[in-house]
């Protein structure tokens, strides 16, 4: 097979350089992906800073990929040669765990990350198990599909987790790269979506994504008048806010899930949860089962992820501008 040529942080910290691989022999079980767009994503800036202790180098990053088909190992029978598809932050799983068995396989203890220990999508081409690899619809386009991969089902999946629909009273804390799709999902849903965010410059881009609602929430008297409002409430942003002020925000039975992670310890009063049965929870990516779900989801009603292209050569410029949060809302390289 050639060589795969990409764009590989050789240090942490360190800016991305050309770089070429050899992928070895192609598995019975993997695809390769020709890669027109790949997304970037926080996760991508902290693994090039080795911020969490597991990034080996070199390694390119990239983990929300779409591209086509150029290569299936001899065991694949559900995709073929020439189909536009996707690739998410997983690239494999046991397949036998527990986990795997019931479907869940973004649990599954031996789970591979698209970049974790291998190389990723900024580059010419990458592979992964035929499994974890999907189909993209027809009604959405490359650039803005790449950002559900892994910014998409990151919202979705905690949003069909908890049960919202057309009952339900939505909050979604932070509007940027995860909070701008959760909004758009959360009104498919039929959930009245109340945004929060520290920016009143951003009340006008949340109404139009499809909030109902929008809170200043660096404004205390607006924050209390939102008291006992919320059925769920997502946390999409990587700061550290009041988070006793959101769990009063919610609803007897309610829940604050996390998918944005703050950099301090999350600190919060018991009584209120004890008092009103409320719930504090996490959740990561889906299942490719759920990541199918998803797209099907978006491509029927028109869900798409605001971006700004990028030349593949210019990932460095791109990722100086994500780590400045100039960019509305997600970056896409493209080749």
């Amino acid at each position: 097979m050639a060589l795969i040529q990409g764009l590989a942080a050789h240090a942490a910290g360190a800016e991305l350089l050309p770089f070429r691989y050899d992928p070895g022999d192609l598995g019975l079980q993997e695809v390769e992906i020709g890669i027109t767009h790949c997304g970037i994503c926080h996760s991508d800036l902290h693994l090039i800073s080795n911020d969490w202790g597991i990034s080996q180098y070199p390694f390119i990053p990239g983990h929300e990929i779409i591209g086509t088909i150029t290569a299936v190992g001899s065991h694949v029978n559900s995709l073929k040669i020439g189909q536009r598809v996707g690739l998410g932050w997983q690239a494999n799983s046991c397949g036998e765990c527990e986990w795997c068995s019931r479907g869940l396989e973004n649990l599954c203890p031996s789970m591979e990350a698209t970049c974790v220990h291998r190389n990723g999508g900024y580059a010419s081409s990458v592979r992964a198990n035929a499994r974890f690899v999907v189909r993209i619809p027809d009604a959405l386009p490359s650039e803005q599909a790449a950002p559900l991969l892994c910014g998409g089902i990151t919202v979705y999946s905690p949003l069909r987790d908890h049960g919202v629909n057309p009952s339900s009273r939505v909050g979604v804390v932070g509007i940027g790269g995860l909070g701008h799709i959760a909004i758009q999902f959360a009104r498919v849903f039929g959930a009245e979506v109340t945004a929060f965010s520290t920016s009143t410059g951003k009340e006008e881009e949340a109404r139009a994504l499809g909030a109902h609602h929008f809170v200043h929430s660096r404004e205390s008297k607006s924050m209390k008048e939102v008291t006992g409002s919320f059925d769920f409430i997502l946390n999409t942003a990587n700061a550290d806010q009041d988070w006793n002020v959101y769990i009063q925000a919610l609803r007897p039975t309610g829940t604050l899930c996390f998918v944005g992670v703050p950099p301090s310890p999350v600190s919060l009063q018991a009584f209120p949860l004890i008092s009103g049965i409320r719930t504090v929870t996490g959740s990561p990516i889906g299942s490719p089962q759920k990541i199918r779900e998803m797209l099907d989801v978006a491509a029927r009603h028109e869900v798409k992820a605001t971006t700004e292209a990028f030349a593949m050569a210019k990932a460095n410029e791109a990722i100086e501008k994500v780590k400045k949060n100039k960019v509305r809302y997600r970056a896409v390289l493209a080749n």
